[in-house]
């Protein structure tokens, strides 16, 4: 009994003296969000670009229209037809398919064109692409390559050959971003910045470039598109927008993220109803940084951004324009081209 009760003092002591210790100092919390872009030799008018943003978020929702890129303005014309108003962001996308399809790439100088003409009429540009698979050459055929390419498959060796730098699938890849990137080098020459979307909806099996989680999935392919577009390239017009689909499972989204220093805005894809849930999910990736819808079929109703309003911009995709858009060009919370910018 007494070796017990000696023994309990011991054990008593010890942690009295552990108690009076000095706790290990905890490491400082991190700098708040300063809105500067990932890259740090971004173009006076990426950083320009990406305060917007910042400005917007929760006091305002910049509105945004897809364009088909043999279209030009089409869909963005027929905005201004229909509201008397023009969209604050014009988007398209470099395409895939042959002749005079929608989805051409054989006017893609054409589409330049426009972007540097919405961008002096004040709209910001936003670009994405629907890439045929490295394994197939441009162009693709209207009909046939969607589900043929864009659509298709890589099997897991394809994958891991294309991930892998100096193998004949990772060189092809490059080919293809290097001929993007000749484009996107005549905007930085006019000096016009760029919210580039590349691999979007990238949680989604649906695109060949998708649905692949973890390291050496999905995420990495995104890394490899920055460091290709903004150390070979020196494209630093660019704001990284990274871009998720719903629906999808809870804490999805995570498992395709490639980080913190890949990414300027935190975007998401929904048809569908706007659910809370995915609103906080974005959120809580982005960290502080603006998020924003990347493509959605009807503008969000004014209930919806009442409850989720930090979301900086909208993008009604092509083909989807209609009278249900009104209501919302309409609202004073919706900036507009030419509409003043809160706190500018």
């Amino acid at each position: 009994m007494g070796k017990t009760i000696s023994a309990a003092l011991l054990v008593i002591a010890a942690a009295a003296t552990t108690f009076g210790q000095t706790p290990p100092a905890r490491p400082p919390a991190p700098p708040p969000y300063n809105c500067e872009p990932v890259n740090p030799n971004a173009t006076t008018e990426a950083r320009a670009l990406l305060k917007t943003l910042c400005a917007v978020s929760g006091k305002g929702i910049l509105s945004g229209q897809h364009n088909f890129p043999n279209q030009r303005s089409q869909d963005t014309d027929k905005v201004n037809g229909l509201t008397g108003k023009y969209p604050a962001i014009w988007g398209s996308d470099f395409g895939f398919t042959d002749e005079e399809d929608k989805d051409s790439i054989v006017h893609r100088d054409l589409m330049i064109e426009e972007a540097k003409k919405q961008a002096a009429a004040g709209s910001i540009i936003y670009l994405c692409w629907h890439m045929l698979r490295p394994t197939e050459d441009e162009p693709g055929k209207a009909g046939a390559s969607w589900r043929g390419s864009v659509q298709a498959r890589l099997t897991d060796e394809q994958w891991q050959e294309l991930i892998t730098s100096d193998t004949p699938l990772h060189q092809r890849w490059e080919k293809y971003m290097d001929r993007a990137a000749g484009y996107l080098k005549q905007l930085q020459d006019a000096h016009i910045p760029v919210l580039w979307r590349p691999m979007h909806e990238n949680n989604g099996s649906f695109f060949w470039w998708g649905g692949r989680p973890g390291a050496a999935g999905t995420a990495q392919l995104y890394r490899e598109v920055y460091a290709r577009m903004v150390y070979v390239h020196h494209l630093d017009n660019l704001i990284w927008v990274w871009n998720q689909n719903g629906p999808a499972p809870p804490s999805e989204f995570v498992n395709y993220f490639p980080g913190q220093k890949f990414v300027d805005v935190v975007s998401y894809d929904n048809y569908r109803q706007l659910s809370d849930r995915y609103y906080y999910e974005i959120m809580a990736l982005a960290d502080g940084k603006p998020v924003a819808l990347g493509e959605v079929g009807t503008p969000p109703p004014a209930e919806v951004l009442k409850a989720q309003p930090k979301w900086a911009f909208f993008m009604v995709w092509g083909g989807m324009v209609n009278e249900r858009i009104k209501a919302v060009y309409g609202d004073a919370y919706t900036i507009n081209r030419g509409d003043p910018i809160p706190g500018n």
